[in-house]
Formats: structure tokens, sequence, C-alpha cells
């Protein structure tokens, strides 16, 4: 009985050792694809924190040509220049280099319609403010034609670090004399 029993356990110690084994190239599988993953998150975190800025430089840029749309002449007189393309360079972190470059393209006039209640021919004054008599007299009846226009401003991002390129497109509202709106928006 003795040699049976022997063989036995050496039987027994050897299973042992597979087991262990299968269990350590386990558990590495586990930390292999636990590692990959966290590394594949990492990846996707930091490019979508790139499209982020990505898209605030892009904003930034498209209110300074919102703000610059219409803007009257030194004499006062409604400007009737065609927009035209800009380049807009911005340092998003302050370090004095540049990170993204903004091209944005001639803003488009998608659509004006003219604003009710102007041009005297109402009682109501801007927008169609109304009030019977309270606009008597106050000069509201006297405004000159108005309209409502909607720009497209369609703007590239150019990351220059890496060189990925994001497009960000935007509209704007703004109010427009008569003389901009034929020279801006009618359509012939």
């Amino acid at each position: 009985m003795k040699p049976s029993t022997l063989s036995m356990r050496a039987r027994e110690r050897g299973a042992a050792l597979i087991v262990g084994l299968i269990m350590l190239v386990l558990i590495t599988l586990a930390v292999t694809a636990g590692f990959t993953l966290s590394n594949t998150n990492l990846k996707s975190v930091g490019n979508m924190q790139n499209r982020n800025e990505a898209v605030a430089a892009a904003n930034r840029a498209i209110e300074e040509v919102a703000s610059s749309l219409l803007l009257p002449g030194a004499d006062g007189s409604p400007s009737l220049a065609m927009p035209q393309r800009t380049v807009s360079r911005v340092d998003i972190d302050n370090d004095g280099t540049t990170d993204y470059e903004v091209q944005v393209a001639p803003p488009t006039c998608v659509r004006a319609t003219k604003a009710t209640g102007t041009g005297g021919t109402g009682t109501g004054g801007p927008g169609g403010i109304g009030g019977g008599s309270s606009t008597t007299g106050s000069g509201l009846n006297a405004l000159p034609d108005q309209y409502n226009a909607v720009w497209d401003i369609s703007t590239s991002v150019v990351d220059t670090k890496s060189g990925t390129t994001t497009a960000v497109r935007q509209g704007v509202r703004a109010l427009m004399s008569k003389e901009q709106f034929e020279a801006l928006c009618a359509t012939p």
C-alpha cells in the first residue's frame, strides 16, 4: 500500500503546479487587458479635450467676426462691403505660442426678412412694438426700413501641434439697414 500512496501524492503536487501556472497566466492577461483599456480611455479623453479646445477657439473667432460683421463706417454710414475670409490665431493656454489656427470663410447671408413695424407704415416701433398713444410724437413711426438677417459662419480649426482639423459652423442674426440688405442679401 505504501507505493500507491506515494505515487498519488506525486500526482497531486504536479496538478497543483499546473493550476498555479494557469492562475498566473490568467492574472497576467487580466492586468494586461486593464492596462490596455485604461490607456485607450486616456487617449479618448485627450482627444475630447483637444476637440473642445478647438471648438472654443472657433467660437472665439466667430464672436470676433460676428461683432465686426456690419460695423458702420467712420462717417456713421452703414457698411456695404462684403465680409471677407479671415484667419485667427488662438493661444488657448496663454503660453505665447499659437495653439490653433482658425480659418473663417466669408460669412454668407442665408436669409433676411423685413422687421415688422419699421418704415413708418404703421403705429408700431421696432420689432412691432406698439402702444397706441405712447408712440405718438416719439419718432418711432419714422424709423427707416430694417431687416433681420441670418448669416452662416463656417470655420476650419487646425491644431498647430498635431495638424488635426475640426469644422465648426454657426448661424448669427444681425439687424441691418435697407441699403445693407440690398447690397449684401438681396438675390437678383
